[in-house]
């Protein structure tokens, strides 16, 4: 037993508003509806836990765990309670945050974390923005890590994987979970991947956020047994193909804390799969919220991680984190280095690599590159006008390259960009015209950080007030932000 107090609970426990009786009630309410009538869960108990640093016994904290997630209407696993104990390092120390996890800790908070996600999900407590309760928790943890080896573990070694809890070793396993897999089905998984990109590409993540995370919990249970290394390394090349998926749909409709879980179990997945460039990716990927959340220094220590600890990058990988990082830099007005980083995008985008691109970086091609230097130019603009030249051929170019596509969250950014640009250079009729084919458009995709965007560029429109196709659109689009608003409102829990 610790003597030192349980913070991780204690700050959790004070967002919950209830009394350490009511608390205790829960448990035991919760314990007896999934069988386990011996809880007996107290006052005193619950005090022990939070001031003395007690570690109840298994299934206390998974239970804890799914009445802190229900009442906070986010994710929250047994870990983020202080209430996991991992197996320790050869120095006997317990792991830090930032430092990377052993496959059985990856698989445990896996699954964890997506069966909590899921649980959400069915009860209906997962509105946009509901999970951003406790900002950006989890940027520090990933500034430096990748410069650490993965942990080695022995593929051969029979039964299923354990980590240690209150309660002693316990299996990352339940007894739903399927027995080991071969390449068939590793096959019809990586397949299922390019399916939901397609599917978030087309219409953002709102739709299909539950198919993936599923899929991954399914990908998670897989992981908890023991396979052949081939079959291994690709299983978990896909449940890191999946994270990054689940982490990207939940940043697309504001679930941030749940966003930043995911791109940290995508890093993970990726390293124990030896793809220290997908681990990058997934960090980048972290990155692009940060900046997208105002925390631009953030995302440039974060892309001199996943620069520094990515491994040998392909020229397009390279073309692609720089672009990332020069948005960071434009987004406080550094000039000099986003112009740097854009000119060597270019160059890295225009190499030809003898290497087939992996699955992961097909996306980015060049209406992406072209897509991701419009916004870079049109944030840079604001701080630098002479940049919206640049951002307006960027824009319009991009637009003419995803005629077709189907990828209507993409074409939607493309346009707000352009709009925004012409709104800087002092086109209001022309950024009215965009605007209104946004507007057109918008229903039908499911991503709030088109809306975002769209609310950046209403702020825009404000130095044009008194014209009247401009108040016109004004007027429409405030009516249609606060519809957006209400109908993304996190419900009561």
């Amino acid at each position: 037993m610790s003597r030192e107090p349980n913070t991780r609970l204690a700050d959790l426990f004070v967002l919950t508003g209830w009394s350490k009786g009511e608390l205790a009630r829960l448990v035991n309410r919760r314990g007896a509806a999934l069988g386990q009538q011996q809880l007996s869960t107290d006052t005193s108990r619950v005090r022990r836990w939070i001031e003395q640093g007690e570690i109840p016994r298994d299934p206390v904290p998974r239970v804890l765990a799914a009445v802190f997630t229900e009442r906070l209407g986010r994710v929250v696993t047994t870990e983020d309670l202080g209430l996991e104990r991992h197996r320790p390092t050869r120095s006997g120390a317990e792991p830090s945050a930032a430092a990377p996890w052993s496959p059985d800790r990856t698989a445990a908070v896996l699954t964890e974390f997506t069966g909590m996600d899921l649980m959400l999900n069915r009860r209906g407590l997962v509105g946009a923005g509901a999970a951003l309760t406790t900002g950006a928790v989890i940027a520090d943890s990933l500034k430096g890590w990748l410069g650490g080896d993965a942990v080695a573990y022995a593929a051969s070694v029979p039964g299923p994987r354990q980590v240690v809890t209150g309660g002693g070793p316990r299996p990352v396993v339940d007894v739903y979970d399927a027995g080991p897999v071969g390449l068939d089905e590793v096959e019809s998984l990586e397949r299922s991947v390019q399916v939901f990109r397609a599917w978030d590409a087309a219409r953002g993540g709102g739709l299909q956020r539950k198919a993936v995370v599923g899929q991954l919990n399914e990908v998670g249970g897989l992981l908890t047994h023991r396979h052949a290394p081939a079959v291994e390394q690709r299983l978990w090349l896909v449940a890191a193909n999946l994270a990054v998926l689940a982490g990207w749909m939940s940043h697309d409709v504001g679930l941030e804390p749940t966003a930043q879980r995911y791109f940290m179990i995508a890093a993970e997945a990726a390293k124990e799969a030896g793809d220290r460039p997908r681990a990058g990716e997934a960090i980048s990927r972290a990155a692009r919220q940060m900046v997208h959340l105002g925390r631009a220094d953030d995302a440039i220590d974060l892309m001199s991680a996943a620069k520094a600890g990515g491994g040998l990058l392909l020229p397009r990988t390279r073309a692609m984190f720089n672009t990332v990082e020069a948005w960071a830099h434009a987004s406080i007005g550094h000039s000099q280095d986003t112009y740097r980083l854009l000119g060597e995008a270019e160059d890295l985008f225009a190499e030809e690599s003898p290497e087939p691109a992996p699955s992961w970086m097909q996306v980015f091609d060049e209406a992406e590159l072209r897509g991701m230097q419009g916004l870079v130019l049109r944030t840079l603009a604001e701080h630098d006008e002479a940049a919206a030249p640049r951002a307006r051929r960027h824009a319009e170019r991009v637009i003419a390259l995803r005629e077709g596509t189907g990828q209507l969250r993409s074409a939607l950014f493309d346009r707000i960009t352009l709009a925004s640009v012409q709104w800087i250079t002092g086109e209001p009729d022309a950024a009215a015209f965009q605007a209104k084919m946004v507007m057109n458009l918008i229903g039908q995709n499911s991503s709030h950080r088109t809306w975002d965007r769209l609310r950046e560029m209403y702020r825009l429109t404000a130095r044009y007030r008194g014209l009247p196709v401009v108040d016109e659109l004004r007027a429409e689009l405030g009516r249609e932000l606060r519809a957006a608003d209400a109908k993304n409102r996190p419900r009561p829990s």
